[in-house]
């Protein structure tokens, strides 16, 4: 019996890594990107709904990022090789966790490299491209972020704009999480309001992975744990009035199913434009499998309760299926 499933396993993600080599793919379920990618950023740019994963793979394998691109959630289009270390002199592994944003034409991928450690170069680094699609070039040519700064590992960054026009970064491993302000060109730090350059907004149990995002005034800040190559890693969230908190954590609100898959987590939030219509778009692994790296990319509904608390998530295996973005 187990060699029928592994034999099954084989056939089924044999074929996925076929489709993921092709230029153009249908998918009409999860996972929604055939192939072993995680970290998934999602972010909506000219009507098209585009996913930035880590290719996931030892560390001494991640030295490239691919995209993806579709107008509907159903037909797809791999962008290969936006990124990779032959742009970046300084990263030489574990590329990974991309964040982007796009300002006055041009789009900005913020990336970590190298897993780095005090001492080590490395860390969170910037590219830049005229286009969603790439390919992307170093910005500054060093990390944006090289250090490690209240006990927070650079990596896993999330960039956003606030209401007041101001860029600001959330990032963290190793259980801490900061906040930065961005300079207006993307070239480096500057104070916040308080003057700190590093300020610390960690909430109970995180790990890593933040996202931030506002809705009705609300600031929802959310945060994966536990570790990530095994099957409890998820997802929580916290709420508050302002992008520096405080964040008091509510609850779980992305986990394993164990019908369906395991260790869901690290993920990323699109808002259609326009519309109270929101996705969560994670990594999560498939049932049987136990390598680390065995990761797929998944999309499901999120929804939020009349008092404005996230609902529980339900990890689905259909997904869901065409995305009106227009």
């Amino acid at each position: 019996m187990n060699r029928l499933v592994a034999i099954i396993f084989y056939l089924f993600f044999s074929s996925i890594y076929a489709q993921a080599q092709k230029s153009v793919f249908v998918s009409r379920s999860n996972p929604v990107i055939p192939g072993w990618y995680a970290d998934p950023e999602g972010a909506i740019f000219n009507k098209q709904l585009w996913i930035y994963p880590t290719y996931s793979a030892p560390y001494e394998q991640q030295v490239y990022l691919n995209a993806f691109s579709s107008s509907d959630g159903v037909k797809w289009k791999t962008h290969k090789h936006i990124l990779d270390t032959a742009s970046v002199k300084w990263a030489t592994k574990a590329i990974w966790a991309p964040a982007i944003i796009s300002k006055n034409g041009k789009y900005y991928l913020f990336f970590s490299a190298n897993d780095v450690h005090p001492g080590e170069i490395g860390g969170i680094g910037v590219a830049v491209s005229n286009d969603p699609g790439g390919p992307f070039t170093d910005y500054i040519g060093k990390p944006l972020i090289g250090t490690v700064e209240n006990g927070a590992q650079p990596i896993d960054q999330f960039v956003f704009r606030d209401k007041d026009g101001e860029y600001y970064m959330i990032y963290g491993g190793w259980g801490h999480c900061n906040i930065v302000r961005l300079k207006d060109d993307f070239t480096g730090l500057q104070p916040l309001k308080d003057g700190q350059l590093f300020k610390e907004i960690t909430s109970k149990d995180y790990v890593e992975g933040p996202v931030l995002f506002t809705r009705k005034n609300k600031y929802y800040f959310m945060w994966s744990e536990g570790g990530w190559g095994g099957p409890n890693y998820r997802v929580a969230y916290a709420m508050a009035d302002s992008p520096f908190g405080p964040f008091e954590r509510i609850g779980t609100i992305l986990k394993q199913d164990s019908t369906v898959a395991t260790g869901a987590g690290h993920h990323s939030v699109v808002q259609v434009p326009g519309k109270d219509q929101w996705y969560i778009i994670y990594h999560r692994r498939p049932l049987g499998e136990k390598a680390a790296n065995h990761r797929v990319v998944c999309i499901d509904k999120m929804y939020f309760d009349e008092k404005g608390f996230i609902k529980p998530v339900k990890i689905t295996k259909q997904g869901v299926g065409k995305i009106k973005l227009k």
